[in-house]
């Protein structure tokens, strides 16, 4: 779609139904400590620093969605948290916490790879 090779892309019904249940079931069981973690434990979040974490996400994520390039919402808001945090003072970031971020990102990726495989093939086997 995104090259133009496609005009379009029909998406079935129950693909739609389970991609979407199993993100609503993914937040409600672990969104809470993303949000926690972001929102107290990398820094001790003030009005302004949330303000100018909000405006460079926003900036962000609308600048790469008008050229066509995916970025985690996640990700960036994250980034823009420890970036606000190290403007103002190095020290007050929680940089233990940032390192075990990164690295659980590291790790997401082929971890849900090998997961993504498993389940189509298991898929594939019974449909």
């Amino acid at each position: 779609v995104a090259s133009n090779y496609l005009t379009e892309v029909e998406i079935p019904l129950w693909v739609r139904i389970a991609a979407g249940l199993a993100m609503a079931m993914g937040t409600s069981v672990g969104g809470w400590r993303i949000v926690h973690t972001v929102g107290s434990k990398i820094m001790k979040i003030q009005p302004i620093n949330g303000a100018a974490a909000d405006l460079t996400s926003a900036t962000i994520i609308f600048g790469f969605t008008m050229i066509h390039f995916p970025v985690s919402t996640t990700h960036v808001i994250t980034s823009s948290i420890l970036g606000v945090g190290s403007a103002e003072r190095v020290r007050g970031v929680n940089w233990k916490m940032a390192l075990n971020i990164v690295v659980t990102w590291v790790i997401t990726l082929p971890f849900t790879a090998l997961i993504a495989a498993l389940i189509y093939h298991l898929l594939n086997w019974v449909l």
